[in-house]
């Protein structure tokens, strides 16, 4: 199935993913439910719905009702989490969520720009954008700033993926090659920066020490 339709099963992954992670970030700042379904959707989905705007198309969650039902599903099993586990935003399988949800977002940004003929720049920024714009937007609602304008390696990840996309499309390999590799590539990343607590550096650490 993934060699004969990587989109659905890369979006369908996100879906469930960024849901997940969105309302479990709710659910800590103890947002009402209502609240906690706004925030999981809007994490789920804002990046697609740019995405597809970017290339003038109408919005995939505006045209097929089953995206809903993802995002939904991965509501509920935020909440099911949340009421095992005392910090389910910082559980393993939040964190571990999130990178399979940037993976697959990243993944769906590239297919997406490659098919209508973007530049290399244009597969990279729009992998990028739908991996990071819907946790972007849920920090809003949040009430904080972005976290990927700090220094935590996020976005970062998919711009190494989308760039991995661009690569391995433009070999031709096999088909579903590019797809695969992006997600893992940016998967792969993502976890390892978590793991090593990789930043990307700020002014002030280019600044020299005093001796």
């Amino acid at each position: 199935m993934l060699f004969s339709d990587p989109f659905t099963v890369v979006n369908t992954t996100g879906l469930i993913a960024f849901a997940l992670v969105g309302a479990a970030k709710a659910i800590r700042e103890e947002f009402d439910l209502f609240g906690v379904v706004v925030v999981g959707l809007a994490t789920a989905f804002v990046g697609g719905v740019t995405r597809d705007l970017l290339v003038n198309r109408v919005p995939l969650v505006l045209r097929s009702p089953a995206e809903i039902g993802l995002g939904l599903l991965g509501v509920g099993l935020a909440v099911v989490l949340s009421l095992r586990l005392q910090a389910p935003d910082q559980h393993a399988v939040t964190v571990v969520s999130d990178a399979v949800g940037l993976a697959a977002f990243a993944t769906t940004g590239a297919i997406v720009a490659s098919n209508v003929g973007t530049s290399a720049f244009g597969v990279v920024a729009i992998a990028t954008i739908n991996a990071v714009g819907g946790g972007a937007f849920a920090d809003i609602l949040l009430d904080r700033s972005p976290f990927i304008l700090f220094d935590d390696f996020y976005a970062s990840c998919a711009v190494v993926g989308g760039g991995t996309y661009w690569l391995v499309d433009g070999l031709g390999v096999i088909d579903g090659g590019a797809a695969i590799a992006c997600a893992t590539v940016t998967a792969a990343v993502r976890l390892i920066a978590v793991t090593r607590n990789w930043e990307v550096p700020t002014v002030q650490d280019l600044r020299p020490t005093d001796e």
